[in-house]
Parts: structure tokens; C-alpha cells; sequence
């Protein structure tokens, strides 16, 4: 190899821009392991060879293995316009989709590639992935067992259709497959926790319990696969087993609702009552504010909001807002909404004056349009004004009596006013997990005399906070000021862990 790249080398020296010589060293680069080099090396041989179709699908696919979804789709969508029945290229073009998130994209590619290679066994397969991702399991089914007829070796075909048959509740068959695909993969822990699954779907207590062994072998301290082996070793009526599991599970994550359930119900096994009704009181609340949806802020798609953020940050707003607007969820979605979108992203830089522009702009197109109101109280709370961060709450309010973020903003506003039961149930009804949210509650609660609620808000609190040492440390000073030392003692403790 050493003597085939000298080769190529001495042509390239006479012959720069000989575009066979490049695609050798290229070539020989990639075999060689030099994957970057070899980008480099092609990428100079496109510029001279624009429509080769093996630059372009080389490059391709080497962008996909980076993780640079974008021009992977670029590079083939090119390659596609040349040879439109390109089997490979449409393959790697439905991966490419699939992982920037668009499944329609990659759905309707797969299916041209299966129509061109009608024999394509991975095709069949990836078909049948993305089929039942989207909802259809039974559809999904049949094209997987498809692609198995075609070819029976094809990695991971047992787990994919263990997964279709998990999907569709048929979870004998699911344990049947994914058992065989995790005796020939068995450190994948997919793998593993598809089969652990579908035993518990089964009640099969004993054998759920050995796989999820097997997880935490592999993955030390898997906060979701504690939880559940301790589900296990209740159903077992292992007891103290079960909580030993429980409470190392909520040390890795106190917000693990299901674990205080589960923890309630073994500590009643071992005639812990004291211990089992305080479990089933924190999961109560937990679970009633499980129900809350996305926090304001979360909508859309990451990589699209970065993408906008950029664009704005260099003063390309039009297209930021063309862009949120087209590509923010499955479809487009109203001028409006892309305002208060714009508006919300203005103010996360720091651009109050854009931000609040560009929200009252969103609420002249449309008054009623959900979350205008709300970011602009925010920006009015950050900057101290109550009376202006009312009104705009109580304004989106007015709108919509159940937008839960701009209930909890409403609190913060009453508990600032200090104005502590109105606080108490505006904080209680927005479901909010926003640990400074949760702080205002429980001091709201000490202001009432309520103070089982306060201790017992108090640990939701520090569960969520577990990331917010700020907020956590605040917590437990509350805790100390309000006479609750060994309280904010054991927080504390559950801070250095």
C-alpha cells in the first residue's frame, strides 16, 4: 500500500489536478485508516470532478459517519440528479434523513429504494424500522420478516422484529426474538432491555430480573434499569431486597416517579407504614405534576432552533422565521406562532428589544397566539416589573385560563408580592418542576403554617434540583430557617453524593 500511495503521490506532483491519481490516494487513504485525510483528498477531486458520482457518494456517506447529516443529504441528493436509480445513494440518504429527524423524508426515499432494488435485504430492513416507528408495528412486521427471507444473516434483524412484535403487544414472540438477537449480541444493551421488557409485560419476574442484572453489569448505576429491577424483587416479594434497589435507584435519580411507587408498596411488605404512606405521598405529587406539558421554551426541534439562533445572531431574521416556520414540527406552522418562536429565541441571547418587538409583533397577526404574553412577562419579570408582568400573565390568561406556564409565572408574581396562599395555588396548579418554582411553593407553604406540605414540597423540589446546586443549597437553607434540621440535613447529604 505504502508503494501504490508513493505512486499516486509522484503523479499528483506532475499532474495536480489528475482527478483518477487523487481518487487513488483517496482510496488508498481510507484503507489505510486516514479517514480525514481521505475526506480532503476527494473533496479536491470533486471541486475538479463536480459530477463524479463516486466522489460524491464517498464523501457522502463519509459525512454520515461524522455525524454531518446535512451535507450527506446535500452530496447525494447531487449524486440522485445524475443517477436517479442509485440504490446506494438512496439508502444512504434515508439514513441520513432518519437521523436529522425527518421520517417522512426517509420513509419516501427507502421506498424508492426498494422499488429500484427490489432485492436489497438492508433496504427491506430499514423499511420495515422506520414503518414501525411510525405507529404501524404490523406493517413494519411483515416488511422485516421480508428482509429476513432475503437474508437471514442481516445484523440486528432478530431485534428488529422482536421490537415490531413488542409494538404489537405480542410479547411472546417478542422474548422469543429479542432472546436469540441477545445471544448474539449480548453486551448490547438495547438488546437487553427489549428482552427485560417484554418478561415484564409477561410477569415473568424471575427471568426480568437476571437480564436487568445483566444491564447493571454492563451499565453500573442505570437509574431505569434500578427502578425496574426493584419492580422485580417486589413482584418477587423479595421485599427488603426491593427497597435496597429503590433507594440506590432514587440516589441516581431522585425524580424517578415510578421508583417511589414502587417503594411505597415494599416498604408496606416489610410493615414500614410510616415509611410506605411518605413514599406514596411523594408520588402522588410527583405523578400529578408528570402531567404538565413541555416547558415554555421546548418546542421544536434542537437542531433547528440553533440553526435559527444563528441566523438571527447575523441579522437574517426572514429566514429564521422561514425557517422555524417550515421546519419546526411534521408541518408548517402559522406566521404568528413563528413570531413569538423568533421572539422567544431573541430573548434566551439577551435581545430583550428584538424579543419584545418581535412577540407584540405575533400578537397584532394574531391575538390570541399561545406564549406571546408569556415571554414578554418574563422579560418584564427579569427586569423587576410586576405590574407589567402581571398584566402581560393574566392577558395570556385571558386567552387560555389552562396555559400552565403562564400560571406558573403568575405565581412567581404572587409570591413575590408575597401574597403567599394565591402563590401556593397558582405554583400547585401549574404542575411546575421548575426547581426555583418548587423553592417558591414550599416557602409559600412555611408562610401558611402548612408545613407537612412545605416538607414534603421540599423533597419534590430537591429531586428536580439535583442538577441546580444553587437552588439545592437555597432549599436547604429554607429547611434550617424553618425549623426543619434533619430535613435539610438529609439533603444535604443527597448534595455531596
Amino acid at each position: 500500500m505504502k508503494h501504490a500511495l508513493a505512486l499516486a503521490n509522484e503523479l499528483l506532483e506532475n499532474h495536480a489536478d489528475f482527478v483518477p491519481a487523487l481518487k487513488l490516494k483517496g482510496m488508498l487513504l481510507e484503507e489505510s485508516g486516514n479517514q480525514a485525510e481521505a475526506s480532503h483528498v476527494y473533496e479536491r477531486a470533486l471541486q475538479l470532478a463536480p459530477k463524479d458520482t463516486d466522489l460524491l457518494f464517498k464523501l457522502g456517506t463519509a459525512q454520515l459517519a461524522v455525524g454531518n447529516q446535512d451535507q450527506t443529504i446535500n452530496l447525494l441528493l447531487r449524486l440522485l440528479k445524475i443517477k436517479p436509480k442509485n440504490g446506494d445513494a438512496l439508502f444512504y440518504l434515508a439514513q441520513a434523513y432518519h437521523l436529522k429527524g425527518q421520517d417522512d423524508q426517509a420513509l419516501k426515499t427507502i421506498r424508492e429504494c426498494v422499488r429500484v432494488e427490489p432485492g436489497n435485504a438492508q433496504a427491506w430492513q430499514k423499511l420495515g424500522e422506520l414503518i414501525r416507528a411510525s405507529g404501524d408495528s404490523e406493517s413494519g412486521l411483515q416488511m422485516l420478516l421480508k428482509a429476513q427471507r432475503l437474508d437471514p444473516t442481516l445484523d440486528k434483524i432478530d431485534f428488529d422484529i422482536g421490537a415490531a412484535y413488542y409494538y404489537k403487544m405480542d410479547f411472546a414472540n417478542a422474548v422469543l426474538l429479542s432472546a436469540r438477537a441477545a445471544e448474539k449480541h449480548p453486551g448490547d444493551l438495547s438488546v437487553l432491555k427489549l428482552l427485560a421488557s417484554a418478561d415484564v409485560k409477561l410477569s415473568q419476574w424471575q427471568e426480568a430480573r437476571a437480564v436487568f442484572e445483566r444491564i447493571l453489569a454492563l451499565k453500573k448505576g442505570d437509574g431505569d434499569s434500578l427502578v425496574e429491577l426493584g419492580h422485580c424483587e417486589l413482584e418477587l416479594k423479595q421485599y427488603q431486597e426491593a427497597v435496597n434497589t429503590l433507594q440506590q435507584a432514587l440516589q441516581v435519580n431522585p425524580a424517578q416517579i415510578q421508583a417511589h411507587y414502587y417503594l411505597s408498596r415494599a416498604f408496606t411488605g416489610i410493615g414500614a407504614t410510616e415509611e410506605a404512606r411518605h413514599e406514596a405521598e411523594l408520588h402522588h405529587m410527583m405523578d400529578q405534576m408528570s402531567f404538565a406539558p413541555p416547558a415554555l421554551g421546548s418546542e421544536g426541534n434542537m437542531s433547528v432552533w440553533d440553526q435559527a439562533r444563528q441566523l438571527l445572531t447575523e441579522h437574517h431574521e426572514d429566514d429564521a422565521l422561514h425557517l422555524l416556520q417550515t421546519e419546526s414540527r411534521t408541518s408548517a406552522i402559522p406566521l404568528g406562532d413563528s413570531y413569538v418562536l423568533v421572539g422567544s429565541i431573541y430573548l434566551s441571547m439577551g435581545n430583550t428589544k428584538d424579543g419584545k418587538r418581535a412577540l407584540n409583533h405575533a400578537i397584532e397577526i394574531a391575538p390570541k397566539v399561545r406564549g406571546a404574553h408569556t415571554y414578554i412577562g418574563l422579560a418584564a419579570l427579569q427586569q423587576g416589573d410586576l405590574d407589567a408582568a402581571e398584566k402581560e400573565f393574566e392577558a395570556e390568561l385571558a386567552n387560555d385560563r389552562n396555559y400552565l406556564s403562564a400560571i406558573a409565572e403568575l405565581g412567581e408574581v404572587r409570591y413575590r408580592q408575597q401574597r403567599w396562599a394565591d402563590a401556593a395555588d397558582l405554583l400547585l396548579r401549574s404542575r411546575t418542576t421548575t426547581p426555583v418554582l418548587l423553592y417558591m411553593l414550599c416557602d409559600s407553604y412555611f408562610h401558611l403554617g402548612k408545613n407537612q406540605d412545605a416538607r414534603l414540597t421540599s423533597e419534590v423540589a430537591a429531586a428536580y434540583a439535583r442538577n441546580e446546586p444553587e437552588v439545592l443549597r437555597a432549599l436547604i437553607d429554607l429547611l434550617s430557617r424553618n425549623g426543619e434540621s434533619a430535613l435539610a440535613q438529609r439533603l444535604s447529604g443527597a448534595e455531596h453524593q
